[in-house]
């Protein structure tokens, strides 16, 4: 496989290295039934907004209908951390995927036969919303649990890789599919693209559970989920994780919404030109994606933490700046890159510091940064309505900088901070 990367086999980098964890049975398991959910869930966002739109003609109940759809990953995440700590997370897994399929055949059926009623839409959506925040969790420790400490950050790498490449493929396969045959098609693929997640999770094998995890399950259900929250507060580099892993994405990942603005009015140009700026985003996501996955090294640091969300920050207000098309374009690109790259090592962190009990409920915690970037966008939408759609993106660029600077000045020790990643891995 080596030869051909060669051009990634130079210094901390080998092409032989990128797909490494892919060799293990289990997560190359985990991995395909990523691929699959993430393709149902980036055609569920599609279809869900196509459809209540041709129903209601409302911008409001469109807005209603996504935001249904994504509240549950706020308000269950961290129940469902907990319960991924005291419970199977595989058996958990497969629960959720099933669950999905039943919801998505359920809509389709309703859509064939001409009954959908926008109530239908709001309901399946806050509970897909709902499984899917139980699903995560489970997912994302599942991965340290199979694959071990030493191809953790190589595991989350491409399983970054998989989430962007399904939202660059899933959202085009959803269209053809509405286009073509009708939302009820979309939604039928939906739920066979779930059940082939649950045919490839059941055949895995997981450890067992430790002693810790035996004893946690016989805590007290919410003081479980308090002693999650615990447990970051009183660890320093938990704590500086948790606020680079939110305080960035919740307050510059709404640019993407801002597109629209920067391809009419500022690049003057249309829908084809904010495609291209949100492929190049995607294409960039990719390759960062298999840069962090290449990299040969037996530690994380946090100082690649701190320089990956400084360079996101300074993407995010290049690209604010810029007039002209090759520029932004530039910056697009960078932006993606930046982002997956220091997400990925900053997840990485997170799960060789917390043990494996804790994991779970730790993982829960940095996975609301994405019920929390909806917020950071209806700010920058008035931010955009108020000042406009550059100055309100400035703003908002130095606000993520404000906030790794600050983590730099008030931390320093952070930036030395290393974590070493174990030798012993699965050789199943």
């Amino acid at each position: 496989m080596g030869s051909g990367f060669g051009v990634f086999d130079v210094g901390l980098f080998s092409g032989r290295h990128t797909f490494l964890s892919l060799q293990l049975r289990d997560y190359r398991l985990l991995w395909l039934g990523q691929v699959s959910t993430s393709m149902g869930q980036w055609m569920d966002q599609v279809t869900r907004g196509w459809l209540i739109y041709q129903i209601t003609g409302s911008a409001f109940e469109l807005g209603l209908a996504t935001a249904l759809r994504g509240l549950p990953l706020l308000f269950f995440g961290i129940l469902a951390g907990a319960v991924a700590d005291r419970s199977n997370r595989q058996h958990q897994l497969i629960l959720s995927q099933l669950t999905n399929a039943v919801l998505n055949a359920l809509l389709a059926t309703v859509v064939l036969l001409g009954h959908v009623q926008p109530w239908h839409i709001y309901v399946t959506g806050f509970l897909a919303g709902t499984v899917q925040a139980f699903q995560q969790p489970a997912r994302q420790t599942l991965i340290s649990d199979i694959v071990g400490a030493r191809y953790l950050m190589n595991a989350l790498a491409l399983n970054a890789m998989a989430l962007n490449v399904s939202r660059a493929v899933g959202p085009a396969v959803a269209g053809l599919l509405i286009a073509f045959i009708g939302a009820h098609g979309s939604y039928y693929a939906q739920a066979v693209m779930f059940v082939l997640a649950t045919l490839w999770t059941v055949q895995m094998v997981t450890p067992e559970r430790s002693p810790e995890a035996q004893a946690a399950r016989r805590e007290p259900f919410f003081r479980s989920v308090a002693a999650g929250f615990t447990f970051v507060l009183r660890d320093r580099d938990l704590r500086i994780l948790m606020i680079l892993a939110h305080g960035p994405l919740t307050l510059g990942m709404p640019y993407m919404s801002l597109f629209p603005i920067f391809a009419r009015d500022v690049l003057h140009g249309g829908a084809r030109l904010q495609g291209l700026l949100m492929t190049l985003v995607g294409v960039g996501s990719i390759l960062g994606s298999l840069v962090v996955a290449s990299l040969q090294r037996g530690y994380s640091y946090g100082r690649a933490v701190v320089i990956g969300a400084l360079a996101f920050g300074l993407a995010l207000f290049a690209f604010a700046s810029a007039s002209h098309v090759l520029v932004s374009s530039l910056c697009a690109f960078c932006l993606g890159l930046c982002v997956v790259t220091y997400q990925t090592q900053n997840q990485t962190m997170l799960q060789l510091l917390a043990p494996r009990h804790m994991r779970g409920r730790v993982m829960s915690i940095f996975l609301l940064n994405r019920g929390l970037v909806p917020l950071g966008t209806f700010v920058g939408g008035v931010l955009a309505q108020r000042l406009g759609g550059p100055r309100a993106l400035q703003i908002m660029s130095l606000a993520v900088l404000s906030v790794v600077i600050a983590v730099m000045l008030l931390s320093p020790r952070f930036l030395k901070l290393r974590v070493e990643f174990q030798d012993r891995v699965p050789t199943r």
